[in-house]
């Protein structure tokens, strides 16, 4: 039974009547007077030992914790400060040091103590939230950490903590803002500062994560973290020589990095050279057997194919107890297309849903939010609205190609890009991110109602804004560019308010064919509703109902293309898709296949081959275990091409 710190007192008083000059029994007297509440009594104990032993850190701490405990943070940071010296790897000392610091006006060092203190090992008292998300359990570590974050509201130690377990809930808006609160108390925190790269870049947002990369580098020039961020921003960003180079050069220092490799595969395939890519990824298992993405990397690009020897290393992978979460996922998903493509259904299938409830279970992801969202638009958007809202930024730069992914849009975006007036970037997150700013980080359907009491001046900034962001990706001088992110048929109405003059096209694909094509696809980010066949469905029926919408208070603004007529026969559909796009025929947009791009996404390799009907059915062959997506989809699936009737 512990003792009252009234009885300690009493027995240490006792021990230093026996022997007076017992230093541990002074110190622990000190603390035990401290608990008690005598603080004046405490300090005379605490500088008895730090002036008696002025190495001992013990001795250091205690005189900063009872100072601390008197307000006096001044004195309280010079003795923290003595004993961070004597002891930099005690858990605590540096967010005590941090924390007086920042009290007594001196914010450098505030600063440089709280970054060491982030990047210490766990305390004690984090150590369950660090067991918590060991075991991918971002709301347990969440609960952990609300106390102590109550107690410690500038710990940026379990501040780093709290922003994983937000990231991994994905609840991106939350961690962004746990860590840029972090980087206020310690802009020297390196690993904050990276993983506030790496999140933004996730987000689309290159500009702002390359500048993280910058300082980060600005910091050390030679850390290999920093450089490797670096790198993959430039490949996000469509520089994929300086990409390369800055992973050549990292390959050279640091030969057996197995990450490294694959990062340098990523680019390798994206800039079609896909025998060097298979090499740099398979070396990365070579160095490191459980890493499961560069076994799902081979598999994601479609046209590879696994050997026997290789299928049996995958197996005996998942059979690891240290194999974590993302590896396992990542290899089930794998597992899945060698089976798929050896034919085996029923094992493809299970590996398929396997990886599918395993991923599901680490994600935050309400089916709710996109039907409100579908909602709340059906009841804002009416032709009078946006007849009493004309004029926004008048420029005709924008493509959009919209829709769900996997539903031929990489085709379009292909076809559209072999035209000399048209350039193709990537998944741009810009519309997303200014539809994210008016709702202010809300839900979605949040920022709707703000659409009304925009300005003509103010949707003509906003869309000035997007062309103005959106121009890093455009390297080539072209009038037009597209942005081909599936998910922006949300946001259809504001593209009309602030881009009235922009092209939206509609990629629409069976719906049987582009579930099943997305439920077996393991996405880099985003697309939560894809690992579960039943909201899946759903999502893809308010997808419907959405666009119908569109068509229904603005008759002919999107452009609709079927991709099964569409690779049935090619040529009148692409003739359809320039005239709307106000282009002139060119023949090569007949042969998209011969244009040479860099392709991220996972059809890179489909898009390099001539345009093809195969593939269109292979769905049939999983039916059987369809029966959920084939019921949330309802009469939309009986309906398609056309919708059902009151959508």
């Amino acid at each position: 039974m512990n003792a009252s710190p009234a009885q300690a007192e009493a027995l240490l008083r006792a021990a230093l009547d026996a022997e007076p000059n017992n230093n541990d029994a002074q110190l622990l007297l000190s603390e035990a007077l401290r608990r008690k509440g005598d603080l004046a009594g405490a300090l005379h104990f605490a500088q008895m030992q730090a002036r008696a032993r002025p190495q001992w850190f013990g001795a250091q701490r205690q005189l900063g914790v009872v100072l601390a405990g008197q307000g006096e943070p001044l004195p309280a940071a010079l003795a923290f400060k003595r004993a961070a010296e004597l002891n930099p790897a005690h858990p605590t000392i540096w967010r005590e040091l941090a924390e007086q610091s920042a009290l007594a006006g001196d914010g450098q060092t505030a600063r440089a103590a709280y970054a060491r203190h982030g990047a210490m090992p766990p305390e004690p008292a984090l150590k369950p939230v660090a067991e918590a998300l060991a075991a991918n359990d971002a709301a347990a570590a969440e609960a952990r950490l609300a106390e102590h974050l109550r107690r410690l509201p500038d710990d940026v130690a379990a501040l780093r903590m709290l922003s994983e377990a937000q990231a991994r809930a994905g609840r991106t808006d939350d961690a962004e803002a746990t860590l840029r609160r972090i980087l206020e108390l310690a802009p020297d925190f390196m690993f904050a500062r990276h993983s506030l790269g790496q999140l933004l870049m996730g987000l689309g947002r290159l500009e702002a994560a390359d500048a993280e990369a910058n300082y980060l580098l600005r910091l050390d020039p030679d850390n290999e973290g920093s450089r490797r961020l670096k790198a993959a921003i430039l490949n996000a960003l469509g520089e994929f020589d300086a990409a390369l180079a800055v992973y050549e050069k990292l390959l050279k220092d640091t030969p057996k990095h197995a990450g490294t490799w694959m990062s340098y595969g990523h680019v390798l395939k994206t800039v079609g050279r896909t025998g060097e890519g298979i090499e740099a990824y398979r070396k990365s298992i070579a160095l490191e057997p459980r890493m499961g993405v560069s076994y799902f990397s081979l598999a994601n690009l479609k046209t590879f194919r696994f050997t026997g020897p290789e299928l049996k290393q995958m197996e005996a992978q998942l059979e690891r107890a240290d194999l974590t979460t993302n590896d396992r996922v990542h290899l089930l998903y794998a597992l899945g297309k060698a089976h798929e493509d050896a034919k085996e259904i029923e094992p493809a299938f299970r590996r398929y849903a396997e990886g599918a409830k395993l991923y599901r279970s680490t994600i935050d992801y309400d089916p709710a939010r996109l039907t409100a969202l579908v909602e709340a638009s059906e009841r804002m958007f009416t032709p009078e609205f946006f007849a009493e809202r004309a004029g926004g930024c008048e420029a005709r730069d924008a493509i959009f190609i919209v829709g769900l992914p996997r539903a031929g849009s990489t085709l379009l975006e292909q076809i559209l890009a072999s035209h000399s007036m048209v350039e193709g970037t990537m998944e741009l997150g810009d519309l997303n991110a200014i539809a994210f700013e008016l709702g202010g980080g809300g839900a979605e359907a949040v920022y709707i109602d703000k659409l009304p009491g925009l300005t003509q001046a103010e949707r003509k900034e906003l869309g000035e804004t997007y062309l103005r962001t959106t121009r890093i990706q455009r390297k080539e001088g072209k009038p037009l560019f597209i942005n081909k992110m599936p998910n922006d048929f949300r946001h259809v109405g504001l593209i009309q308010l602030i881009l009235p003059n922009a092209k939206i096209i509609d990629a629409r694909r069976h719906p049987m064919a582009c579930g099943w094509s997305c439920f077996k696809q393991h996405f880099a980010m985003g697309q939560h509703y894809t690992y579960d066949l039943a909201e899946l469905g759903r999502y893809y029926r308010d997808y419907v109902r959405l666009m119908a919408h569109y068509d229904a208070v603005l008759p002919g603004r999107v452009h609709r293309v079927i991709h099964e007529a569409l690779v049935a026969d090619p040529e009148p559909h692409i003739r359809e898709l320039l005239d709307y796009c106000g282009l002139p025929f060119e023949e090569a947009c007949l042969k998209p296949h011969e244009t040479e791009r860099a392709v991220r996404t996972a059809s890179s390799e489909q898009v390099r081959q001539p345009i093809s009907a195969r593939g269109l059915d292979s769905w049939r062959a999983f039916e059987p275990y369809l029966d959920e997506l084939k019921a949330a989809l309802g009469d939309v699936l009986a309906a398609y091409p056309a919708v059902p009737r009151g959508n």
